[in-house]
Order: C-alpha cells, then structure tokens, then sequence
C-alpha cells in the first residue's frame, strides 16, 4: 500500500535519476490512500520501514580486504576507497537515503490524522507510537550516516539531515539541514513518547516487523550509547534485559545442531521466533551475494573470530561460513530471496531478512556503558553471559586477564578494548555495525587495494560522513558535507 507522493527529498531525487519527472507530473498527484480507519493507518505502516540496506559500510570498515573472483562494481570499489557513490543503485548510500524518507513519508502520513481517527483509544496510542519510533528510526540511521558523530562539543554547529514531520503537500519543496543536535533532540522527542504509547498486542502475528516495547527499548539503548549517555543506556538496557538477559542471547550451539543445512541456519538466525530478534525488516539488496569485498581467510579466521583469549575454545560464530570467489569468507546471516516483478519471466531483485535490533547488542551496549563508568565486574558478567554461548566449550577470563590480553593494565581501558576491538566485531560481523563504531571512536581504516598499495581513512577524515546525495542538493536545496 504505497503512497503515491514520497517524501521530495527521497522519491524526487530517485525521479530524477531515472528520468520520468515529466511522466510523474502528468498523473494526479494525490493518489494517497484514504487514512479513515486505524487499521487502514496501522497496515500503512508496514511502509515505514525502510527498504534500502546500509551494509554497503561493511565495504568501507576494517574487517574487508581485496578478494579475488567477486563480483566488483563501480560502486564497490568506490565504497571500499571512501569514494563519492552518487548512483541510484541497490547497496548505494542514495538508494538508502530515497527508501529511508520515503519510509519517513508514510510515518507522517499516518501521525497527520492518527489522532482524529476514530476507533479504539488503546489502538490510537499504539498506532502512534509505533509511528513515531518508525520515524525516529528512519531519522536516527540517516543522521548517523550522513553527518559527523555526535559530539556533545560541536552537535550544535555540525550540520545534520532534515528532519521531516509533515506529510508532502508540493511536489518540489527545499529543504534545510538542521544540526546534529537538533537531529538528536527531535529523534530523543519521538523514541521517548513512542516508547510511552507503543503497544504490540495489536500487531496479530507479524509483531515483530514492526517496533514493539522490546524494540523501542532496543532503539533506546542505542541511542543513548552513541549520545554517550551511559547511564541512560543502561537504564533502558535494563528494561529489557530484566533479570534474566539469556533469553536475549541466541543459543548458536542448539541453532547448529538443529539446522539442516546452512541454508536452513540462516533462517533459524534470523527466525521471528527467536527471542534475541527484537525487529526484523525486509531489505533490498544484493550484499549477502557474491560482491564486492569480504574478509579473507587469515582475516576472517585469523583476525576477527581467532582473536580470543580461550585458547583451544572454537568461537561458534565462524561457523557456518560461504566462500566468497577464490579467496573470500562470509559469515552466514542473511537469507537468499528474490522477488519476482513478472510471473512470466526470471526479472525481480534479490532481498533479505535482516535484525537492526538484536538482544545481543542491548547486552554489549550495556557492557561498553559500564566499562565506560568503570564499573568493571558488573561489565565482565555481562561478557561472561555472552561467552556462555558463543564457544565450543565453558570458557571465563577474569580482569587481570583481560588486562594481560590486551595489553593494558588500566582496567576501563583494556574492558572497552576488548568489547569494542573484540566482541563487537565478531558478534556483528556483515551487518554495519562496526562502521558506527569506528565513527564513535574515531578508529583509521586501511584498505590493501589490488595492487598491494594501502590507503588509509584518519581517525577524523571527513569522508566517515556520508555525501549528501546530488540530487538533494541541487532539487532539495541542501548543502553537501566538506571534502
């Protein structure tokens, strides 16, 4: 149930791109669906979650190198070099920003009468606020992709994203970047009263493709982790951990014994059935294919999942794996799908399940906030209730031995080492993650190109934000990001 009008600063670019403007403005321009019901709003909503994937950052980290056999187009190697990708193509950073307001758009839609509705009171509130967490959402990944890390000192004068809270009424329409600390103000404004009113009971048995209690809790987690509220963090973090945080952790030993095959443990990952999977969305995208760059077999073997201090222990998150060309690994996580766009022929695009919330990062960001505050043993349990299912066999490290491990004796330091240089990256590996985290802490990235030739992107190189797509500034009115 799409709207017909999208948000300019997402359709109109894509409009432009593809060159049928002239044909958009010939065809009436409100073709909206009639908003007169809840349910009808409620349904609209599967719409704000956006289509485009963001793994394309997976390209622009730390744990890919230079593979041979993959499939590598333009936009690869510009990703993998921190180049400008300005083409409206699936896995682009354009792609992403189009689908991610678009998504905005049908937020808005449903928050611009959701009050005057009739029906069920508790109906209207959860409707709501599973708007507004939706719209939040869709803004937070666009301001954490675009502009700079928030930063306490300069949020106020770096330059953020529009953030958009009314429905389209014209069809070309400039817009303005608010700053980052607006950004963050608006996204706080929205997560907190969504967070107040969502309420999944009226979701049937697709609850968990839409943003529920636990997943808004999630979100807050999130939030206040990379706005270094650590004590916030762990407040919502605690909510949805409660008493008993096991439940959130994918027991992956009982997953590989109970797959078929790896095929059939992809879909046990990322199952709606599994309680560490908070939210699931559908995306377009072709990067669990075989393209552009992966970690190779020293990295992926080596670096990311042999980087433990339990000797003899096998981390179970390397297994199982896909080879990617001659000399490249993938850790199994999304499953193949493919929409058919003709019943009578082979056309369509290929897309997946993906789970931007999952138990396991609550816990971590929870760990990463008590490290942060020094609270050392109470970050080591949460650890220790993370390894309880992620090796072969019963493994436990005290500090001193995290210490030695890293290197350091400064307890705070050698915690948050461990889990931002150790944990983070193997229990996240393929899904985007890690590029955030190298943009909170300002970690250099080096790439060894095909030629055995290194490049290198500063801890605080411009480039970690991304461009502001060509067509939003010169349709959208906005101003691009320094070079």
């Amino acid at each position: 149930m799409n709207l017909s009008i999208k948000n300019t600063v997402g359709l109109c670019l894509s409009m432009l791109f593809l060159g049928a403007c002239n044909d958009f403005l010939e065809e009436n321009p409100d073709l909206r669906v009639e908003l007169n019901t809840l349910d009808k709003a409620q349904q609209l909503l599967t719409n704000a979650y956006s289509e485009g994937g963001y793994n394309f950052v997976e390209w622009m980290g730390d744990m890919v190198t230079y593979t041979q056999g993959t499939t590598k187009e333009d936009q690869h190697n510009q990703s993998y070099a921190w180049e400008e990708v300005d083409e409206l193509f699936q896995d682009s950073p354009t792609f992403f920003w189009n689908e991610t307001y678009e998504a905005i758009a049908h937020a808005n839609e449903v928050l611009a009468v959701v009050d005057q509705l009739p029906g069920d009171e508790a109906q209207r509130r959860a409707v709501k606020g599973e708007a507004l967490l939706a719209r939040a959402y869709g803004h937070f990944m666009l301001v954490n992709l675009f502009a700079k890390h928030y930063d306490p000192s300069s949020a106020s004068s770096d330059p953020g994203v529009p953030y958009v809270t009314t429905p389209e009424t014209e069809f070309v329409k400039q817009y303005k970047r608010v700053s980052v600390q607006k950004v963050y103000d608006n996204i706080e404004d929205d997560l907190l009263e969504g967070l107040e009113l969502v309420d999944g009971s009226f979701l049937a048995n697709s609850g968990k493709y839409h943003f529920t209690k636990n997943s808004a809790l999630a979100f807050a987690s999130r939030f206040y982790l990379y706005q270094g509220d650590y004590n916030r963090c762990i407040e919502y973090s605690n909510q949805l951990l409660g008493s008993n945080p096991d439940v959130y952790i994918k027991d992956l030993a009982a997953l590989l014994e109970e797959r078929v095959n790896t095929e059939d443990y992809v879909r046990l990952f990322t199952s709606p059935n599994d309680p560490s999977n908070l939210l699931l969305i559908r995306k377009v995208t072709n990067f669990h294919l075989n393209v552009g760059y992966w970690p190779d077999s020293e990295v992926y073997s080596g670096r990311i999942f042999g980087n433990n201090p339990f000797q003899g222990a096998v981390d179970l998150r390397s297994d199982p794996a896909f080879v990617r060309g001659e000399n490249g690994i993938s850790a199994s996580r999304f499953e193949f799908l493919f929409e058919r766009t003709s019943l009578t022929s082979g056309v369509g695009f290929n897309y997946t399940i993906v789970a931007p919330f999952r138990g396991e990062e609550v816990l971590l960001n929870r760990a990463e906030s008590l490290a942060q505050l020094n609270r050392v043993n109470e970050a080591l349990a949460d650890l220790q209730l993370l390894w309880n299912k992620r090796y072969s066999e019963e493994v436990s490290i005290d500090l001193q031995g995290i210490q030695s491990y890293i290197g350091t004796t400064d307890s705070r330091v050698a915690l948050l080492i461990y889990i931002l240089e150790i944990e983070r990256p193997k229990e996240f590996v393929h899904e985007g993650l890690r590029w955030f985290d190298i943009k909170r802490y300002g970690f250099p990235v080096t790439h060894v190109l095909a030629n055995g030739s290194t490049i290198t992107l500063e801890a605080d190189d411009n480039r970690k934000a991304l461009q502001i797509p060509e067509a939003a500034q010169n349709v959208g009115g906005l101003s691009p990001n320094p070079r």
